[in-house]
């Protein structure tokens, strides 16, 4: 098949920086059997094309201006990168703005049925946060049209289906498995002291407040204990501030950005893996974990959600206490957390990046055929 995906980003030509590495190790599964060409959107500052992991990236070139011109001006762009690259068996989409909702208006055009994996906050609004898709009528209005408009629909959770459901389409759940072979099953040290790991930029909606204010309340049962962040900063040290207020410079360690080929020895030293993010669509942390054999204890929402409580620990978002009595509790608890990994892991390698390659195979010859149907 010859097969066109559009992304927004993560798809950098180093392959390590600025990458989305679930979208890189699909590119290179699907590459090794058809001809694949991806096509990024407002990402680079000039178009450009080059070679990446077997398949061919189309970089349009960033746009920048009013929401409304911009995407008229990325429908434009795609229009010609399709084209000139074109003819696609099938197009697949990634992510709802602007990916999903771009290539759904310009896909009647190429007669190829198009694919839309919605992996973000397509179905939320947190208006304290500026979050999410469903905030402003000019969006909201655009994902339903894409939620119409596309062939096929797919999220990466249950817990991303029910909210898919809500807004008039039942979507196919296919998680975006890793490459296990990063994340080797790991032999740690038996604490204390313990270590945590959080894994995620440092932005509002990952709510590093209620991680903070959660490992305020475990250290008067855990006063070893010590917790490693791992993420790009976004909120210009608000983050680190909040940690000196808090007085827990002893206890936390911000190591920044790390390409994904260095997280592996954050993943072997730590003991819990803690999420507090106040949504995710999925989690790819949570899987990265689960190969390297450490256990989850996170806010209700994406893998942490679906994994409750047989692979996973649940707590409310926005309850630092919640969130800081399940992690003592399973620190506490070593045969639990043993049974915990163990079912995130096996569940991690069945749905890892070659089985996700293959569903979408699957997924593509069916609407292929589909469209085929309807001539």
């Amino acid at each position: 098949m010859r097969i066109g995906l559009v992304v927004t980003g993560g798809v950098d030509r180093s392959g390590r920086e600025r990458v989305v590495p679930v979208l890189l190790w699909l590119i290179e599964r699907l590459a090794r059997r058809h001809e694949v060409h991806v096509f990024a959107l407002h990402y680079s500052s000039h178009a450009c094309t080059y070679p990446l992991l077997g398949a061919t990236i189309h970089d349009v070139g960033r746009v920048d201006g009013p929401p409304g011109l911009r995407r008229w001006r990325l429908r434009a762009r795609l229009v010609a990168a399709l084209d000139a690259a074109g003819p696609f068996d099938v197009l697949h989409a990634f992510g709802g703005m602007p990916a999903a909702v771009v290539a759904t208006r310009v896909a009647r055009g190429t007669g190829a049925p198009v694919v839309v994996t919605f992996n973000s906050g397509e179905f939320v609004a947190l208006a304290d946060i500026h979050y999410g898709l469903q905030r402003r009528w000019i969006d909201r209005r655009a994902i339903a049209h894409t939620m119409h408009e596309v062939t096929r629909v797919t999220v990466e959770t249950h817990f991303m289906a029910e909210r898919a459901a809500r807004h008039g389409r039942r979507p196919d759940v296919v998680p975006m498995g890793v490459d296990h072979s990063a994340f080797p099953l790991a032999t740690r040290a038996a604490g204390p002291p313990w270590r945590l790991l959080r894994v995620a930029s440092l932005n509002r909606v990952k709510d590093y407040p209620t991680l903070l204010h959660a490992l305020v309340r475990v250290l008067p049962d855990l006063p070893d204990v010590h917790l490693d962040v791992v993420g790009e900063d976004t909120l210009d040290g608000a983050v680190q501030a909040l940690t000196r207020t808090l007085g827990l410079e002893r206890h936390v360690t911000f190591h920044g950005f790390q390409p994904t080929d260095r997280l592996a020895t954050f993943y072997a030293r730590a003991h819990v893996h803690v999420t507090s993010s106040r949504h995710e669509a999925a989690g790819v942390v949570v899987l990265e974990a689960a190969c390297a054999g450490l256990p989850t204890v996170g806010t209700n929402v994406g893998y942490v959600a679906d994994w409750s409580a047989d692979r996973a620990l649940a707590a409310p978002t926005g309850d630092p206490a919640a969130l800081a009595d399940a992690v003592v509790a399973l620190i506490g608890d070593p045969a639990r957390r043993h049974r915990l990994a163990s079912a995130a892991r096996a569940w991690a390698l069945e749905h890892d990046a070659d089985w996700t390659a293959a569903r979408f195979e699957e997924i593509y010859r069916a609407s292929v055929d589909a469209r085929k149907s309807e001539v």
